[in-house]
């Protein structure tokens, strides 16, 4: 089993319940990335769904969860011959730290109109981008090869950018096929686009993060794009593209996150 596929896995207890562990492999400076615990809760609903395909998930993050033992539990709140709706409860000690909502279709319904009104973004060759090394408090990128393009990593060396934009390639080191609970991973697993204009903020924590995943990817690489206009009061969004090597579209997303500036 892969080690994503092990840490995403929550033993059934009572009906629409699940109990494991969120470990320590996907995390941001010792805090779990949101797209993986937003991983966990749709692999618990998929469980209870009979329909499986192109899922919107959306998760409200309302406490910061650590690594250990967590509960989770889901609730069917509705069912037609498009959709299964699903909510869901991630918790730890007591407190509600996530809640999410799933809508699930059927893998054989009718596509009745494939058109892009956009094409996939210009990312520089695979070649060219730049791996973001493996840090001792940030496991996630231990587990995924990301490579930036070199136009988004000018923070890195204190060139700020005018566009806060976060653009690159994405794997598992280890290697795995892409489904559901992987591309809901890799929707959060760059660095922030915001970095490439404000610099490396000391914190850009999750309020939410929608992901709509459009069809499951075969290329061995995804390409990503992630793309913020807006700082307003503190909070901002970030718009976000994947899409595969054959220039298919395999997702979107739209997170919104709090801007909070290095102390001092």
């Amino acid at each position: 089993m892969h080690l994503f596929d092990h840490d995403i896995l929550f033993e059934p207890g009572e009906p629409l319940s699940f109990a494991g562990q969120i470990t320590d492999n996907w995390s941001i400076n010792g805090i779990p990335d949101g797209g993986y615990l937003m991983a966990i809760l749709a692999n618990a609903m998929m469980q209870h769904s009979e329909m499986k395909a192109t899922p919107i998930i959306t998760a409200n993050f309302l406490n910061r969860c650590e690594p250990g033992d967590a509960e989770i539990l889901i609730e069917k709140m509705a069912a037609s011959k498009q959709f299964n709706r699903f909510q869901g409860s991630l918790r730890q000690n007591g407190k509600e730290k996530i809640r999410a909502f799933g809508t699930f279709s059927d893998e054989n319904r009718e596509c009745p109109l494939e058109s892009y009104e956009a094409s996939c973004p210009e990312i520089t060759a695979l070649e060219k981008c730049l791996p973001v090394p493996k840090l001792p408090d940030y496991t996630l990128f231990g587990q995924l090869d990301v490579r930036l393009d070199p136009a988004c990593t000018g923070w890195l060396s204190g060139k700020m950018s005018a566009k806060s934009e976060s653009k690159g390639y994405i794997r598992f080191k280890s290697h795995r096929p892409f489904d559901v609970p992987s591309i809901l991973l890799i929707a959060d697993s760059f660095p922030p686009a915001i970095f490439s204009s404000q610099g490396m903020v000391a914190w850009v924590p999750t309020i939410e993060l929608s992901v709509n995943i459009r069809k499951i990817p075969t290329t061995d690489w995804l390409k990503c794009s992630f793309r913020t206009r807006f700082i307003t009061c503190g909070l901002l969004e970030e718009d976000g593209e994947i899409w595969d090597q054959k220039d298919e579209l395999i997702a979107i997303s739209r997170q919104i996150a709090q801007f909070r500036a290095p102390a001092g």
